[in-house]
């Protein structure tokens, strides 16, 4: 089983990916994992890696990459990354979380030790950037869901809730 998790900062798609994975027994994957693991190959630490990889597309290219091949080699997994349903090809099912704006920045801003107004600033210029670079780089339009089989919001329900509801949603499939 072979399963991609997408959503923007702030919807739980780490706290979701972690959960599912503990439940399923199955391993998972993310896109912050992949590159900690490039930055460990270089010799680098995270921070370095990040000035690295600024204006680099083919780090981006690479972590896609890496999560795809990773993905067509294992029988099981979970692959968490706001891009990973256009690259894992061969997934069973491909999840996106959405939560409401407030919410997410309530999230963040409690995660990060920052107030909500400043989580707020920094999610839109965040997003807008992200929205270009995706377009740039794969030709990917980030707010076209047509790609996903099952989109939830994560604002409405609990991390528990949340893995019952794509537990269920794995048993018809």
């Amino acid at each position: 089983m072979i399963i991609t998790l997408g959503g923007l900062a702030g919807t739980g798609t780490s706290t979701t990916a972690e959960l599912l994975s503990e439940k399923l027994n199955i391993p998972f994957i993310s896109a912050g994992s992949v590159f900690r693991e490039m930055a460990a190959e270089k010799g680098m630490s995270v921070l370095e890696f990040s000035e690295f990889a600024e204006g680099n597309d083919d780090i981006d290219k690479e972590i896609d990459r890496r999560q795809a091949l990773k993905a067509k080699q294992a029988e099981n997994l979970i692959v968490e990354g706001r891009l990973s349903a256009y690259f894992v090809d061969n997934a069973d099912l491909k999840l996106w979380l959405v939560t409401p704006f407030d919410v997410r920045s309530k999230r963040i801003a409690e995660r990060e030790s920052k107030t909500v107004e400043v989580a707020k600033s920094e999610i839109n210029i965040r997003e807008k950037s992200e929205a270009l670079r995706y377009m740039e780089i794969h030709n990917i339009d980030i707010s076209n869901m047509e790609i996903y089989d099952l989109i939830i919001n994560s604002g409405t329900f609990d991390p528990e809730s949340l893995s019952e509801i794509i537990i269920q949603t794995l048993k018809v499939i």
